[in-house]
């Protein structure tokens, strides 16, 4: 049951019709923020539920990390009984969320079209591999193909010396964010004039766009005042400097910064230095900028560079690794890291609602799921009997794992 203080979206009805990372990290945040998102699978559960360390089979790590505050309908769509409740679903909902190629929802009868005859005022969110305007509309995609084709791989070979993949699935996490803004600002245009639509996010046109909005540089003109390719970013000396003892990142970055750093080394002279006297000459010479940083940082130890750093208002921070995250006296101070006891799977750790709201915060109301555990609720909900349910149950049109 859902409360006035469960966040902004409280009220507000998703179908969460997506598998993998992509659509269930989406409909989790929609969950965070209050709203009663309802996880759809069939029989072979989202794939996502076998992934990574588990206690018990299909409540796998990553999965448990993306489908929190989520009611689970387990169904077969493909069978006639399965289909008409899930449209009977429909009916009561505000989204609906895929991250289906276009050519499986088709084949499901559930495009906007197939959705829309049954609820006109639906907000149907697809997030899939490319935008159907093009000749790649039907090609599959994972996050390690968007990253290549969008050109994001590539630009790691001016750091790495050879293409590379970014160690998270940036792809998947960016365009999730992406349907997430992109579905509640339909909802908004829908609060003003009543009006549902069908919302398209597809990744490649997601991280072009995301990878280019720097990089595009010198291409921004026709014709181009310079390369493609934002110097400061793609500088083989960008990278996390050796100190005596360990390694830091730093940047300075305004001229009264780097003013203050020099001063710092013992190198005042270095701000005459043309090459960085300003921000347009430090750009034009970032090589040269950041291999005079990382000989100057190897001079003192780490913690002797952040209070010095830190005193002088300079960006500076310790290089983390992922389990230094969960003893961070930041993350720790805040609140960051969270724990449930989960009714199967036992004690938990989470990230919090990293978002702060003053009026309408989110909060987390709901464990991730089991394949299942709410499919008497959800079909009691749009008017079927124990009887039908059971019945339902008993073809496997309803399907659950313990």
């Amino acid at each position: 049951m859902t409360k006035a203080n469960d966040g902004p979206l409280t009220g507000v009805r998703v179908i969460d019709l997506t598998s993998v990372l992509l659509g269930p990290y989406a409909a989790q945040i929609l969950g965070d923020m209050g709203a009663d998102v309802i996880k759809v699978e069939g029989p072979e559960g989202d794939t996502t539920r076998d992934l990574g360390p588990r206690r018990s089979p299909g409540m796998a790590a990553v999965y448990l990390n993306a489908n929190r505050n989520k009611r689970a309908l387990g169904i077969d769509l493909k069978s006639s009984d399965g289909r008409s409740a899930f449209l009977k679903l429909v009916e009561t909902a505000d989204v609906l969320l895929h991250n289906m190629r276009p050519s499986a929802i088709k084949r499901l009868r559930l495009t906007y079209d197939d959705i829309r005859a049954v609820n006109p005022n639906i907000v149907y969110c697809g997030a899939f591999g490319f935008s159907q305007k093009g000749p790649y509309a039907n090609k599959p995609a994972y996050d390690d193909m968007i990253q290549g084709v969008s050109g994001l791989a590539a630009t790691q070979s001016k750091l790495m010396g050879r293409p590379g993949y970014m160690p998270t699935v940036i792809a998947d996490k960016a365009t999730a964010l992406t349907a997430v803004y992109a579905l509640t600002m339909a909802l908004f245009h829908r609060e003003r004039t009543g009006e549902g639509q069908e919302v398209n996010v597809p990744m490649f046109e997601t991280m072009v766009q995301f990878h280019m909005l720097e990089h595009l540089y010198g291409g921004n003109f026709d014709p181009p005042l310079g390369p493609i390719g934002y110097p400061r970013a793609i500088s083989p000396n960008r990278h996390p400097y050796e100190t005596k003892d360990g390694m830091i990142g730093v940047l300075p970055y305004v001229d009264k910064q780097w003013r203050a750093f020099f001063e710092m080394a013992g190198r005042p002279e270095l701000m005459e230095d043309p090459r960085f006297s300003n921000i347009e000459a430090r750009l034009d010479n970032i090589d040269a900028v950041y291999e005079v940083l990382s000989d100057i940082i190897k001079t003192r130890t780490s913690a002797e560079w952040l209070a010095d750093l830190d005193a002088a208002s300079i960006p500076a921070v310790p290089i983390n690794g992922p389990e230094d995250l969960l003893e961070d006296e930041h993350l720790k101070a805040t609140g960051f890291w969270q724990t449930m006891e989960h009714p199967t799977e036992g004690r938990l750790t989470y990230p919090a609602i990293h978002t702060e709201f003053s009026a309408s915060p989110g909060r987390v109301r709901r464990h991730a799921p089991r394949l299942g555990e709410h499919n008497r609720e959800i079909m009691k909900e749009i008017g079927l009997s124990d009887t039908e349910i059971d019945s339902m149950v008993s073809s496997g049109i309803l399907c659950s794992k313990p």
